[in-house]
């Protein structure tokens, strides 16, 4: 049915393959085209990935379905944010599924393995922004147990923010 591995260097092509693919479904009409294009080729270039996955503070995970990529994870151990009072919690940087995955339970099983992964290394809880516009998502992470903990200005380019929600499932 479905498989998560963690991810290497070896996936940072894949990766930002998959990051452009799956930010432009929920993002795409977010910002100015332009806006939207340079925040993709400033921030999943293969060679930032690489640089990403080098970095002992990431970690990423790849989903697949039946054998074809579906999508991957971000977290960050150890990430504070300053609408959560407990220390060591997780942030979950990104959760993307390729759209054609949709309604396949993938996204609710790679969450509970990235909170399992927070578990193992006594993480108090993960946090994540979520944009205000993505009501998918939203209605995604509350049926997941999040609650909504603060704001956050999630910046496209110099010109333009999208307001996003901090949800925080505390274990």
């Amino acid at each position: 049915m479905f498989q998560i591995l963690k991810a290497n260097s070896t996936h940072s092509a894949l990766l930002s393959k998959l990051s452009e693919q799956s930010f432009l479904v929920p993002h795409g009409h977010s910002a100015p085209k332009k806006d939207i294009d340079n925040y993709i080729a400033a921030n999943f270039s293969q060679e930032n990935f690489l640089e990403e996955l080098e970095n002992p503070k990431n970690e990423y995970h790849l989903i697949y379905y039946q054998n074809e990529i579906a999508g991957f994870s971000k977290v960050v151990l150890n990430s504070e944010n300053e609408n959560i009072k407990a220390r060591n919690t997780m942030l979950l940087s990104r959760l993307y599924l390729l759209k054609e995955f949709y309604g396949l339970g993938l996204g609710k099983a790679l969450l509970e393995f990235n909170i399992s992964f927070a578990k193992r290394y006594n993480q108090r809880g993960i946090w994540l922004a979520v944009w205000v516009e993505n009501p998918r998502a939203i209605l995604f992470y509350k049926k997941m147990g999040f609650q909504k903990v603060g704001a956050y200005d999630f910046k496209i380019s110099e010109t333009h923010s999208n307001p996003n929600h901090i949800l925080y499932l505390a274990f």
